[in-house]
């Protein structure tokens, strides 16, 4: 009888074991989904220069007239745009979206629109538009 609890008390252990291991998981690709790598403003500014980056702007258009955009970046009003923006890219492009700053979040809608076109190395410029201008940089009107 005492081998049958130890068999059914390892069982249970194991079953544990594997929905702990399960509830993990899920939960560690739910933290990373929609997380883009940041890349830094020398970075991005080298890339521009190269000519091998697609960079989004999601500010809006009343910013994008107003203020100007980062130079080559491409306004961001929707993915359905975004694809004709882009129809010609190659998949393995460099693409960056920014907004406004560190605070803001809009940058998602222009690198997860790009990243469901197949885009495979998308990245945010957390410091934004602010960080570019703090920086020095100049800025491209539209």
């Amino acid at each position: 009888m005492a081998y049958r609890g130890i068999y059914l008390l390892t069982y249970h252990t194991d079953y544990m074991k594997k929905i702990i291991t399960l509830i993990a998981v899920i939960f560690a690709v739910n933290v990373q989904a929609g997380e883009y790598p940041d890349i830094s403003i020398t970075d991005l500014e080298k890339a521009i220069k190269a000519g091998k980056v697609v960079v989004i702007d999601v500010n809006g258009k009343n910013s994008q007239t107003k203020r100007g955009v980062i130079p080559t970046a491409v306004a961001f009003s929707n993915a359905k745009t975004l694809a004709k923006q882009l129809a010609k890219t190659k998949k393995d492009t460099l693409v960056v979206a920014y907004c406004g700053g560190p605070s803001c979040s809009a940058y998602k809608k222009g690198a997860t629109a790009a990243e469901s076109l197949g885009f495979k190395n998308v990245k945010h410029l957390s410091a934004g538009i602010s960080g570019w201008l703090k920086a020095g940089k100049k800025l491209a009107k539209k």
